[in-house]
């Protein structure tokens, strides 16, 4: 693979969270936005406004709450993370149409892009298994 095609390849696969904001507001119901991120609730306390949450190891059993009609965009914790590429290649083997946003949910902080703050009295209280 030459650089060109490396970059269309990037291009295709992922979206910026700039571009994703603006695409979201024009055709807000053409997407699904999905965190994949693993781990303990309360670690994941934060999330984007309006995401919907299925961390990476459950997705094999809930495929059914992601819609085939819409363009997934998938996103983890930063550009280190490579968990939002596994979720996406899983949904793409089973044709779903989807894209990584870039950077993750530290990318989308970063460009101060509104967020939800779970509490603690949340679910985290409610399902600690305690």
């Amino acid at each position: 693979m030459n650089a060109l095609d490396y970059f269309n390849a990037r291009l295709q696969a992922t979206i910026s969270p700039m571009d994703y904001m603006k695409a979201a507001q024009m055709e807000p119901e053409k997407y699904f936005l999905l965190d994949v991120r693993n781990g303990p609730i309360h670690v994941r306390s934060v999330t984007i406004r309006d995401t919907n949450v299925i961390p990476e190891l459950e997705l094999a059993n809930r495929l059914d709450e992601i819609p085939k009609d819409k363009e997934i965009i998938v996103y983890c914790w930063d550009v280190w993370c490579n968990t939002a590429a596994k979720a996406a290649k899983f949904l793409l083997e089973r044709g779903y149409q989807v894209k990584e946003l870039t950077g993750g949910i530290a990318a989308w902080q970063e460009m101060n892009f509104p967020v939800l703050e779970q509490r603690e009295s949340d679910d985290v209280a409610k399902n600690c298994g305690c």
